[in-house]
């Protein structure tokens, strides 16, 4: 089954599905007319039962006629018995015995009939069997003050006759019924297949040519329409990391081609003055070095920065964190670079949820703008209260209109564009504080200068022992 097409199953299916449906019914239609025609059978047993006192003078008639057989009574008066061929009517006496009155053959007596012959029961019915094996539906009933019951019944055969032509009524039906029900499956399984048929092959295409400009028309709310939305949704998530990604190779490419440039310019003035034999003055060669060894530490920065971008987000190991610990120990790297800087500090004590390393770079971060921005003897304030902290510098700030590009990859302002940096600090912030479920944000200061401010969630103590690991 499992190897067929999803339309042949959806078909059979459908096809099986409306064939029990059908069985079903016909087996229950069988079993009601059945119910139906017993129950007006016995109907009619109770309409056309002889009365007790024809009952009577049928036994009485008998009692007199000594000639008659011990197991027949008196014929009942002529034209005055039971109209249905092969009809009985005998008497069952309190032993059991009867006395056969109208039919062929007699009826064996039942304890039901013998109880109604003891005045137990006024009427039964049930189904019993003659001598030849016809079922007979029976009727006996009681015939006040005598020591007997009546016994009146029809053949069954009625009921098996109008059974047999319903049954082939009913195959018939039921066979026509799984034929349509295959054709009904094999159009419903194209008819509602078509969509997906149609999704399948965008995605093939998509596949083959990795196009994903491809979208599929989206007509009503339904399961499909939902899966193509689905697939309209991630194409185009698709289509925008590639092109996210293209952008990051080709920014980092511009990043990296200045430095690499100015760093082989170098290499070739120490390298030429070599070959040559002529040396280059002691303050050139040592401003030279100190250039090469600038540039390598600025592409080793570059290159991490690039590296933790492009970390998945998956597997981070996240842990309690003291952030106020976090941010004395990147004011101690930011007084070490900024020494003729003042920076003050007010730090409460904050507890998150983070990775250690990626939170205490993007502090580092943060701190190493305000340095990198402050004009000599500037002063930066760091204050943590609360889950938030801002760092205030006040160097010449941000222009309003490029605001909104500060957290971009790459991005620099036209004021730092000749500044040393790649342009990924603020980018590598803002993933790190949204990955701990924070935010961050970046204003003009009044008074002049920039503000950058941090909300982390978290609390200001501990959580209890057991709750600080890896979460």
């Amino acid at each position: 089954m499992r190897r067929l097409p999803l339309r042949s199953r959806l078909a059979l299916l459908v096809a099986a599905t409306v064939a029990l449906a059908v069985a079903a019914v016909a087996v229950a239609s069988w079993f009601v007319v059945r119910s139906t025609l017993i129950v007006s059978m016995e109907k009619s047993l109770v309409a056309n039962r002889p009365a007790a006192q024809s009952v009577r003078n049928t036994v009485d008639m008998a009692n007199l006629v000594q000639s008659q057989p011990t197991n027949r009574c008196s014929p009942y008066p002529p034209g005055t018995g039971p109209s249905w061929p092969g009809a009985v009517l005998q008497i069952v006496y309190v032993d059991g015995s009867t006395c056969l009155i109208f039919g062929e053959s007699p009826l064996s007596a039942t304890a039901s009939d013998r109880e109604v012959a003891q005045g137990a029961l006024s009427q039964v019915f049930h189904t019993v069997s003659d001598s030849e094996g016809r079922e007979y539906r029976v009727l006996t009933y009681r015939i006040p003050g005598e020591p007997y019951a009546a016994t009146i019944a029809r053949p069954l055969s009625e009921i098996d006759d109008t059974l047999s032509h319903l049954t082939l009524v009913l195959f018939l039906t039921a066979a026509v019924g799984v034929i349509v029900s295959g054709v009904t499956g094999t159009l419903v399984a194209r008819t509602g297949l078509r969509p997906v048929d149609q999704l399948t092959r965008t995605v093939e295409h998509v596949a083959r040519t990795e196009d994903l400009t491809v979208r599929i028309p989206v007509e009503g709310d339904d399961e499909i329409a939902r899966l193509s939305r689905s697939f309209n949704a991630m194409t185009a998530a698709l289509a925008s990391s590639r092109e996210l990604q293209q952008q990051l190779i080709a920014d980092a490419g511009h990043e990296l081609r200045t430095p690499l440039t100015s760093l082989r310019t170098n290499i070739e003035l120490l390298a030429r003055s070599e070959e040559t034999g002529r040396a280059l003055p002691p303050a050139d060669r040592a401003a030279l070095l100190a250039s090469v060894k600038a540039q390598m530490t600025e592409l080793a920065a570059l290159i991490g920065d690039l590296q933790e971008l492009s970390r998945p987000d998956g597997g981070r190991r996240v842990q309690v964190l003291a952030l106020h610990d976090l941010v004395e120990l990147a004011l101690r790297r930011a007084r070490l670079r900024g020494p003729e800087l003042t920076i003050t500090s007010d730090l409460t004590p904050w507890y998150v949820r983070g990775e250690p390393a990626a939170l205490e770079r993007a502090v580092v971060n943060v701190l190493d703008n305000a340095v990198k921005f402050s004009p000599p003897a500037g002063e930066i304030t760091v204050v943590l209260r609360a889950g938030e902290l801002s760092v205030r510098d006040h160097g010449p700030g941000i222009e309003a209109e490029d605001l909104p590009y500060v957290f971009d990859r790459f991005w620099r302002s036209p004021s730092a564009r000749s500044l040393p940096g790649s342009g990924l600090g603020l980018s590598i912030v803002a993933r790190t504080v949204e990955q701990s479920g924070g935010a961050v944000r970046l204003c003009r200061a009044d008074g002049g200068g920039t503000l950058v401010t941090v909300r982390l969630p978290g609390a200001p103590t501990p959580p209890p022992q057991g709750l600080t690991g890896e979460g």
